[in-house]
């Protein structure tokens, strides 16, 4: 399902999406249709606009929340022109997976928008580089960290394993495990050994310090 008020996007996410064996069920354009369309199709993933009419502010985001509320793990994958922290950090928070994030100019990379989207479909996490870079960029409880362990984590709030961190990383898997045990040591977190669960309660963690200003991300 997509919810998404401008008709030259929404037509061309699906003919993008069905072009990659995506059935889209339903395309509604504003915050109402697309609460009633998910009770009328119950789809395995959706696509959400921030911003939809009539504020073309926050309706978006509010209806993917009542969404999940009323459906628990819908699994949304959430669009935004700009990097909005706030909505990014409130969406994290719900951990029970099957969540997104990503800016509008990362569709046109269709492989890495259409991996995002099935790993959003199975419970996973997508979250865009960018998001993660301004929500690590500040912050005290981040200071701790060193620049690999910075590194390290947000790969994982990307979504990515152990194994594709290391890879990416040119670093064994050990030496990946003992970053992540770092991270959660010197956030004060439990470290625990399951996928995206942890990258959730980090950012959750963040999120309640108070919001992270947008900053110039400086990523390697």
């Amino acid at each position: 399902m997509i919810a998404e008020d401008n008709v030259l996007l929404s037509s061309g996410l699906e003919l993008l999406l069905e072009s990659q064996g995506f059935e889209i069920a339903a395309i509604a354009t504003d915050a109402p249709g697309f609460l009633a369309a998910v009770e009328t199709h119950r789809p395995d993933v959706t696509i959400v606009d921030v911003r939809l009419p009539p504020g073309f502010r926050d309706e978006g985001i509010r209806a993917a929340v009542q969404a999940r509320r009323d459906h628990p793990g819908l699994p949304i994958l959430v669009l935004s022109q700009y990097v909005e922290q706030a909505y990014a950090g409130r969406l994290l928070a719900d951990t029970r997976g099957g969540i997104g994030y990503l800016l509008k100019d990362r569709v046109s990379r269709v492989a890495e928008f259409t991996e995002a989207l099935r790993r959003v479909a199975g419970g996973g996490t997508a979250m865009d580089p960018e998001v993660i870079a301004q929500l690590l960029a500040h912050g005290d409880p981040v200071d701790a960290l060193t620049a690999r362990e910075r590194q390290v984590l947000a790969l994982m709030a990307e979504g990515h394993d152990n194994a594709t961190i290391a890879k990416r990383l040119f670093v064994s898997d050990n030496a990946v495990h003992k970053h992540i045990g770092g991270i959660f040591l010197k956030l004060g977190l439990s470290v625990e050994d399951s996928g995206h669960r942890r990258v959730l309660a980090v950012l959750a963690y963040l999120r309640r310090q108070g919001g992270i200003p947008p900053v110039p991300a400086d990523r390697p």
